[in-house]
């Protein structure tokens, strides 16, 4: 099942999109410029080979099972072009967010 719903933060609205898998759930908090998500996808294809020329702005965090989880959890991964915006690793995903607003 995939749950889509608006996600409201310092009053900008994102998307928060669950997808429930075998095993695991896919979680993303997005917008038009960029989203954090769950370690169940790779940030690293986004940094190399073909996909680098996309410059998608992404982050990852690790170990969260909700949506509130991925808010408030450090991103233990991001995409290159991310640091245009001022992410780091290790930045709150509540934070990064606030960034792309």
């Amino acid at each position: 099942m995939i749950t889509m719903n608006p996600l409201e933060i310092e009053g900008i609205i994102f998307t928060a999109t669950r997808v429930e898998l075998p095993k695991t759930n896919l979680l993303i908090i997005s917008n038009d410029i960029g989203y954090i998500m769950c370690k169940a996808l790779d940030v690293d294809i986004f940094n190399e080979g073909s996909l680098a020329d996309r410059h998608v702005i992404a982050g990852r965090a690790a170990g969260v099972r909700t949506i509130d989880e991925l808010l408030h959890a450090p991103l233990e991964k991001i995409t290159d072009a991310s640091t245009a915006y001022g992410w780091e690793e290790g930045m709150i995903g509540k934070d990064a967010l606030m960034k792309i607003a």
